[in-house]
């Protein structure tokens, strides 16, 4: 080892043999402009975008990329070849910054889409496998967290990306230390894996209890009677069909203020979006806020204690939450559906759970319009058809059997998200080790991971 290095501040000393480089003298780095609209006199393509890179470790052929168009010099500049990394570079929250993918192989037909930075290493220096487990390090992760500007919208330049400092071993240890990590990496996927598949067979279970109580009732001897709705079968005999219009006394959305993102504040009154609004509950991670004058000028969007949020637009379509009691005062955008409903037909935490019901989703389903975009209009959330317990007694007796039911349900996902979390840190922490050279690979009997 040499003596402490000072390129590279998380790094304490450097190894024999190992070289530091910024990254700009070492690759080629092209910010991509491609959308994902289609545009007259351009070439039709594949479109490797941000979800592509955010989900997947390597892109290969296996992906099902979307379609869209380019110009002759996006063409040129952007299609994905063999040993490419692409960088997430902006995000709505910083931690989603600078996540890497590695390309496996040269795909002719895809090109590198917006938001991302397409990394094309001198593979004479490193090779981009190996590059991509050195910008997933523990480090280089925080280097772009700490670099992204942004209030709400957060994004990293090209010089950040450009003159990050790397550490980089002579290529023959790198192929060690990269067979190494897959082997690990392999073993640690199988885990996740089936971690994953766990939760979602709960999830499966949690939608079939409150699909089960918000058709059936919770009295098994109850006579019963067809609804004369196929996706809702058989109702308790003394429920009715109704619709969302019958009980809410308000359905809307907010707007996008003036200026988009650049008029969010860093406190003031919250703004909610879709990304906030979820099945458990509204979160407040990358909460915007917007003046007290915009919040007045959007007073329909206002939204009250009780309401419920329907996401409306984009992939987390209807997914839902209730505005607690206590949660004060907040405003939504054009993505967020407010119902409002008369509180004395019906109890707002039980058409909170039927929200989240197959009876509901499968509506939505059908509901969708827009060819790229999936969307709900008003009109068609006010249309919405379920079964009605005719009383709030009955409703709220529902609504309380379910949640003591799916208590039990979400306890253990949380605890399995949590040991997700832990083996996702373990990954990283076993990268950071290896490419610093503080695990020695060069005697070690290493298989070829394909």
């Amino acid at each position: 080892m040499n003596s402490i290095n000072e390129k590279i501040p998380f790094l304490r000393v450097l190894p024999d043999g190992w070289k530091t480089h910024r990254l700009k003298e070492i690759s080629k780095v092209n910010l991509s402009n491609v959308d994902k609209k289609s545009h007259d006199g351009e070439k039709v393509v594949k479109l490797c975008n941000y979800v592509d890179v955010y989900y997947n470790h390597t892109i290969s052929d296996k992906i099902d990329f979307m379609i869209a168009t380019a110009s002759d010099e996006q063409i040129r500049k952007l299609t994905l070849k063999k040993d490419d990394v692409i960088l997430t570079k902006d995000s709505e929250s910083p931690s989603d910054i600078g996540i890497p993918t590695w390309v496996k192989e040269d795909m002719p037909e895809v090109v590198c889409g917006y938001h991302l930075a397409l990394i094309r290493p001198n593979v004479n220096v490193v090779t981009g496998l190996y590059l991509y487990y050195l910008l997933y390090s523990y480090g280089f992760k925080e280097h772009f967290w700490i670099s992204a500007k942004g209030v709400t919208r957060f994004g990293i330049s090209k010089g950040d990306i450009q003159n990050i400092q790397l550490l980089i071993p002579p290529i023959e240890l790198q192929n060690k230390i990269t067979r190494y990590l897959k082997e690990k990496d392999l073993l640690i996927d199988k885990l996740i894996k089936k971690k994953e598949n766990l939760i979602m067979l709960l999830q499966q279970q949690r939608q079939s209890i409150i699909t089960e109580a918000v058709t059936k009732g919770l009295n098994p001897n109850v006579k019963m009677k067809d609804s004369g709705v196929e996706w809702i079968g058989e109702i308790p005999e003394h429920w009715k069909v109704k619709k969302i219009k019958h009980f809410a006394t308000h359905v809307g959305s907010g707007k996008t203020p003036s200026g988009g993102s650049e008029v969010y504040l860093d406190e003031g009154v919250p703004f909610l979006r879709s990304l906030n609004v979820h099945f458990d509950g509204i979160r407040l991670k990358d909460l915007a806020f917007i003046s007290e004058d915009t919040n007045a000028e959007m007073k329909s969007s206002q939204v009250q204690p009780l309401d419920i949020l329907l996401n409306i637009t984009g992939a987390s379509i209807g997914r839902t939450a209730i505005v607690p009691k206590d949660f004060g005062r907040a405003n939504v955008n054009q993505h967020v559906c407010i119902i409002r409903l008369n509180q004395k037909k019906m109890y707002p935490y039980y058409f909170n759970m039927l929200m989240a019901s197959d009876v509901i989703h499968q509506q939505i389903w059908f509901a969708q319009n827009g060819s790229s975009r999936e969307g709900l209009n008003f009109v068609q959330v006010k249309e919405l058809k379920f079964a009605m317990p005719p009383t709030i007694e009955e409703q709220r007796e529902i609504n309380d059997w379910v949640f003591n039911k799916l208590k039990t349900i979400y306890d253990v996902m949380s605890k399995i998200k949590e040991q997700i979390e832990k083996l996702k840190e373990y990954r990283q922490a076993l990268i950071y080790e290896a490419v610093t050279g503080k695990i020695d690979v060069r005697d070690m009997e290493l298989d070829e991971v394909r």
